[in-house]
């Protein structure tokens, strides 16, 4: 029977009040992360080392979105936003420890519990959210809208960044961090006011109703069916490829090759920029082909990227970055999205949050490893000289040969596995 409080107006009013949502929660991660994040770090008194193994430990937090499997509600939209209010206010907390009065190990110790607790509820309510927002949203318009969603979301990022950005450097060059980090803390508090009203706001179409099991029973049964499990390994194979050589690109391009932190962000600009330039063309080519066709052209271009970092060096490397982070950013408007969307193409709507809890959680524990793993090879190969089996060659740029490799395999599992059948 259909949900008498759903209603054709009422489901158009939801799909614009989500791409707010996923607008005003882009903004709000971005004050918790990159250099954002290291700012706070370094207020506190963190080591760069201790900085970099709290970003890793942070990918691991798609691995709590398996806690998300033994929640069974056919309405989970009172819990999503309990859980985001929460996440929300420890993250503002971040920015509340290091202005505060209390001893030094302490505000340590109170910053990475809090970081850490607000990812884990995060990722709890995840799948559940985007099973919930993505339900408004008819099958044949998956792709523009997906797109839509990410331009919004990009844009508002770029001019958002630029100005926190600004104002943070503006109280740092007069010594008053202590108020660009009130003002950071209050800026976070307004937009979690408005991300919480833009889901209340939100019509929620009852879900279908799942046999209570327990978090094991759940992933069993879930692993043994072929579609999940194939997806699983394209999620896998993207994340290893991901987290083997990007880590350690920021080092690279300031280190090596000699580029200003300046002209850094600026790449990052030229890459959102470009992003947003090719998602709309990515959705619709999904809508009209497959997701699964897009996944592929996706990697295929994302292969070209890793090309491009292969080929860097101190004579080149601004050159090369420069089409690498282009090409990358081509990559990222389409692959993302074509990830999520392959569930919902081939997973029945009851195991949809439930897929997507375990493709991220376990994606996210691969990558963390694939960086552990090769942490020691980039030591080892700078240690040698900067060769690898005796050809002269940054660490850098083996990892991106690596990264390329899994790359292209992972285009062949889609095409021999996902597409052909």
């Amino acid at each position: 029977m259909k949900d008498e409080n759903f209603s054709l107006k009422k489901q158009k009013i939801g799909r614009a009040m989500y791409i707010a949502e996923a607008a005003l929660e882009y903004l709000i991660s971005i004050l918790v992360a990159s250099s954002y994040l290291a700012t706070l770090t370094k207020s506190l008194g963190m080591s760069d080392s201790l900085t970099g193994i709290l970003s890793s430990i942070i990918s691991l937090g798609g691995l709590f979105q398996l806690l998300s499997i033994s929640i069974r509600k056919t309405r989970v939209k009172r819990l999503v936003m309990a859980l985001s209010i929460i996440n929300q206010l420890l993250f503002m907390l971040l920015y509340v420890i290091p202005v505060t009065a209390i001893n030094s190990k302490i505000k340590i110790v109170l910053f990475v519990v809090s970081i850490l607790c607000a990812y884990i509820l995060y990722n709890l309510a995840h799948p559940k959210k985007i099973n919930w927002l993505m339900s408004l949203v008819e099958d044949s318009h998956r792709g523009s809208f997906t797109a839509n969603k990410e331009i919004i979301s990009l844009i508002s990022g770029i001019v958002f960044s630029f100005c926190m950005g600004a104002v943070i450097d503006h109280f740092k060059d007069k010594g008053e961090i202590r108020t660009a980090f009130i003002l950071s803390a209050a800026v976070i508090f307004v937009l979690m006011i408005l991300h919480t009203l833009s889901m209340l706001f939100t019509v929620e179409p009852e879900q279908p109703q799942t046999e209570r099991k327990t978090l094991l029973a759940a992933v069993c049964s879930l692993a043994g069916n072929k579609d999940i499990i194939h997806i699983t390994i394209i999620f896998v194979l993207y994340y290893i490829a991901t987290y083997i050589s990007i880590p350690f690109y920021g080092t690279y391009l300031i280190g090596e090759l000699g580029l200003s932190l300046k002209f850094v962000s600026v790449l990052t600009i030229v890459s959102s920029i470009s992003r947003i330039l090719v998602s709309k063309l990515w959705g619709k080519y999904a809508d009209k082909k497959s997701f699964a066709a897009m996944t592929e052209k996706c990697l295929i271009v994302l292969s070209l990227a890793y090309a491009c970092a292969f080929a860097a060096t101190p004579l080149s490397g601004k050159y090369m970055f420069i089409l690498y982070y282009i090409i990358h950013g081509i990559a990222l408007g389409g692959i993302n999205s074509a990830l999520i969307n392959l569930i919902f193409d081939y997973v029945s709507p009851d195991k949809r949050a439930d897929s997507l809890a375990i493709c991220q959680a376990a994606s996210g524990v691969a990558g963390f490893l694939a960086t552990l793993a090769v942490s020691p090879l980039v030591s080892h190969i700078q240690a040698n000289g900067n060769t690898v089996f005796g050809i002269p060659m940054y660490a850098q740029q083996f990892l991106s040969l690596i990264s390329l490799v899994l790359t292209v395999i992972t285009i062949i599992y889609v095409k021999k596995v996902i597409l052909k059948p």
